[in-house]
């Protein structure tokens, strides 16, 4: 059964030098891919807009401390309520009549009892009116919590980059990952065609019998099946990275090329102090603090003050009469009021206590991760070694099991068995290798190491 085609050492060396280089030209594109996604990501940009409202909400607190100017007018037309009696009449007609006498004229007439409006008639208010805080606790603890909540909201968009980064590290190691597949599959399927076409010609020289010659094909449909499977699964990993890029779902991707284990040390340590989850969490203990001082400021009293300059007279008259002008002090202070404002103080007290016990459950939760995430990187590190061994030794295996079946010394089925470890070795070299570096990428994410710019 000797025959003197190099087909199948040809494919041997094409799948080997496929393992040794994937298929990534570019160098760096994942770091470009990365920049590309928060910069576009939707999500990104909606807390981006909610951190802007908020950046107003500040400004917002800090123009209380302002003065404020406000212009009102009221225009009154009454008829009838309450009135005044005015004795006109009973006050000067006596007066008047003897003054007629002396004068020998109707120069002083009669005059009637008057019945005054108290409401005014035809009357109008135009003014503007300028108010300035002068001392006012609510407002100094009102800007100190929007700051605070400014910071808060930073804090909250930083937490999405970061795990952006890591969603979209860990779907483009998964894409690269099935498109590695997809080629081993096409290697492994030009390889079986290559057994297939052999055995045939084998068995029409009445060589090897017709088992022979199912079993390759039955090979050829296996591989084919894979194949396809392989390359729909690297059609949806493209479609899910290009989604966190907010790019269209079928844009090309490039690939770095991708060796080795990652390279960048992985802290042992236990630190998480970096994490957004953390520092949102101080930020919240802040906010309470100032809370609670804005409960207790019903201690300070409010001191304001304000002037009105204005118009105010009857038939729309507008002169030097009509023209004024108010200066006042406004002091409140509040005393009394049944306990609200204790309560309000034993309700940011609890608030307090309650963020004091989350911070420390958060932490250790934090921590609990960070220890799982090291654990799997390390095991992640052992199946790709042992995955290399056993690449190594299914290689050798193979090629010798090719030699013994061009010999005539071994039959196909042992030959179709080294060839199957050998391509499943490829499969598991590659599965994890990219594991690996998933597993790299969520102990970035777990001690927030990546630097967000």
């Amino acid at each position: 059964m000797k025959f003197k085609s190099q087909t199948f050492y040809q494919l041997l060396l094409l799948s080997s030098a496929l393992l040794a280089a994937p298929f990534a030209k570019a160098q760096g594109k994942l770091d470009e891919y990365i920049r590309q996604g928060l910069a576009s990501n939707e999500s990104i940009r909606q807390q981006n807009f909610v951190l802007e409202k908020n950046i107003y909400a500040l400004k917002e607190a800090k123009s209380m401390f302002l003065p404020d100017v406000t212009f009102s007018t009221t225009y009154t037309k009454a008829d009838g309520g309450r009135t005044i009696d005015f004795p006109t009449g009973d006050l000067f007609n006596g007066v008047y009549s003897t003054l007629n006498k002396l004068t020998g004229s109707n120069a002083f007439p009669q005059l009637q009892n008057q019945r005054i409006q108290l409401n005014p008639d035809n009357f109008y208010d135009a003014k503007f009116r300028t108010t300035l805080p002068i001392l006012n606790a609510e407002l100094i603890y009102n800007k100190r919590i929007k700051r605070q909540q400014v910071d808060l909201q930073k804090a909250e968009v930083l937490l999405y980059k970061r795990e952006l980064v890591k969603e979209i590290k860990a779907a483009y190691y998964n894409y690269q990952k099935a498109v590695y597949a997809t080629g081993i599959y096409e290697s492994s399927l030009r390889l079986v065609e290559e057994g297939q076409r052999i055995n045939t010609k084998l068995y029409d020289n009445s060589k090897v019998n017709r088992t022979v010659v199912l079993r390759s094909q039955n090979e050829v449909s296996r591989i084919n099946a894979s194949l396809i499977e392989a390359q729909k699964t690297a059609e949806s990993a493209g479609y899910y990275f290009n989604f966190l890029l907010n790019r269209p779902l079928t844009d090309s991707i490039l690939s770095d090329d991708i060796k080795t284990l990652p390279a960048r040390e992985q802290s042992p340590g236990n630190n998480v102090d970096g994490r957004e989850e953390l520092f949102k969490l101080r930020i919240a203990k802040d906010i309470n603090g100032n809370l609670t001082g804005l409960a207790r400021s019903y201690i300070v009293p409010k001191l304001g003050t304000f002037i009105d300059l204005g118009s105010q007279a009857f038939d729309w008259k507008f002169n030097s009469n009509s023209r004024y002008y108010l200066f006042g002090v406004s002091l409140e202070w509040n005393l009394f009021s049944s306990g609200k404002n204790n309560y309000r103080v034993k309700q940011a007290l609890a608030d307090r206590e309650a963020l004091a016990s989350q911070t420390d459950y958060v932490q250790q939760q934090l921590l609990t991760e960070l220890k799982v995430r090291q654990a799997g990187m390390q095991s992640a590190i052992a199946q790709y070694q042992a995955a290399q061994s056993q690449l190594k030794t299914s290689q050798t295996y193979y090629g010798d099991m090719l030699k013994l079946y061009k010999q005539g010394t071994a039959i196909y089925i042992e030959l179709l068995d080294a060839q199957n470890q050998w391509i499943d070795a490829q499969l598991h070299a590659n599965i994890a290798l990219y594991d690996t570096w998933i597993a790299d990428a969520a102990i970035e994410r777990a001690n927030a190491s990546f630097t967000i710019q």
